[in-house]
């Protein structure tokens, strides 16, 4: 199964508070493991202007300002700008299924400063992973569901409406999903 450019959207039951009501996008997908970014956790009180500063990135009048999000536990302070495939690839960007790339270098965060750079984009610090095997036990156990990632849901400014909005899509209302995980 391939899940690259896919959502994982966590169950009712999932334990872990930093995955609860999670989205994720996941980046990629393989036999030596997965990783992924949290779309709908803002990163607590950190802003783009804030961390433009902190960069030392002058920011132009009509900068752009975009989302900052917790993107997932493991290496929090690297950041992700997650973008459509409007921007031009660099030797730093990934493609993310058919429709979002991946950059991690300075450059995209400098366009955006400059009020450039992709249409939609959302910056994730800190990813997601799972090694060999481990992301398609947590499907079979039950933890995640997966869906298509409209770009509409993926760059919506409504972080909390993004897990309801996610299970909407596939025609779910959160209030019928049982915790409970079973097999017939």
């Amino acid at each position: 199964m391939d899940l690259d450019g896919k959502l994982l959207v966590a169950m009712p039951a999932m334990e872990d508070p930093r995955f609860r009501q999670s989205v994720i996008l996941i980046c990629a997908h393989s036999a030596e493991g997965a990783m992924g970014l949290i779309i709908n956790k803002p990163a607590p009180d950190l802003s783009f202007s804030g961390l433009l500063e902190h960069l030392d990135i002058p920011r132009a009048p009509d900068g752009r300002d975009i989302l900052v999000h917790f993107g997932g536990p493991v290496e929090r302070g690297r950041g992700f700008v997650l973008h459509a495939h409007d921007y031009p690839a660099g030797p730093a960007t990934m493609q993310v299924g058919d429709d979002y790339r991946m950059t991690a270098s300075l450059d995209i965060l400098e366009a955006l400063a400059r009020g450039e750079g992709p249409k939609h984009a959302l910056l994730a610090l800190g990813y997601s992973g799972w090694g060999p095997g481990q992301l398609d036990s947590e499907i079979l156990r039950n933890d995640w569901l997966i869906c298509d990632a409209p770009a509409d849901l993926v760059f919506a400014a409504d972080d909390r409406g993004k897990w309801r909005a996610a299970l909407g899509s596939m025609g779910i209302d959160p209030l019928t999903l049982s915790p409970v995980a079973g097999r017939a």
